[in-house]
């Protein structure tokens, strides 16, 4: 009887971790179409978005990458300890997260520009591969590829509750710093914050 209380809470604490990243996302309608056209098409951040507007927090710095399996492109297992060699800047995203589809062309763009990082995006949805790969199809991304956690097993490990968070790691996998909302991924400030992970 003692029992019950606390393993009902644990029962319920993925529903809840799920409740906190949709109220984290801003889920209102982003200035391009959700899922829009190819980049070229995409009008850019919003002008108060050319800097980064979310938080940035340096409080993990150091802490190795977790272990927590997600989807490869392919649909097999991978984990972060797979890229290290080189810095790694991790996004998780959702397709039904406005900020996080307005700062998807800019992290491609990153990605095409900057040779010696790994972008790499991991989508929480859970509605499937299908509904990622439609979003990748539409966006006609050159570089960034559909990594999955449907399981949202990352963003678990990581403590992560709201979406878009972007944490950056340096060649050994340690954690430099995390960036929670919306960012210009090609802009000025960002190219300085990218530039700690060695």
């Amino acid at each position: 009887m003692l029992l019950e209380f606390p393993v009902r809470l644990i029962a319920l604490l993925p529903g809840l971790m799920l409740g906190l990243v949709l109220v984290g996302c801003d889920r209102q309608k982003a200035d391009a179409p959700q899922g829009g056209g190819a980049p070229s098409e995409w009008a850019g951040p919003r002008t108060a978005a050319s800097q980064p507007t979310g938080r940035l927090d340096r409080s993990h710095a150091g802490t190795p990458a977790p272990g927590a399996a997600f989807q490869d492109p392919e649909g097999e297992p991978a984990t972060l300890a797979d890229f290290r060699g080189k810095p790694l800047l991790v996004n998780l995203w959702a397709t039904w997260c406005a900020p996080c589809i307005q700062e998807m062309p800019t992290l491609d763009a990153l990605a095409a520009q900057d040779e010696t990082l790994k972008v790499l995006t991991v989508s929480q949805d859970l509605d499937g591969r299908d509904k990622v790969e439609a979003f990748f199809e539409q966006g006609r991304f050159s570089k960034i590829e559909s990594y999955l956690d449907p399981e949202m097993a990352l963003m678990m490990e990581l403590k992560v509750d709201t979406l878009p968070t972007t944490i950056l790691y340096d060649a050994e996998g340690k954690e430099v710093w995390r960036m929670t909302g919306l960012a210009d991924w090609t802009g000025e400030r960002t190219a300085g914050l990218l530039k700690e992970a060695g």
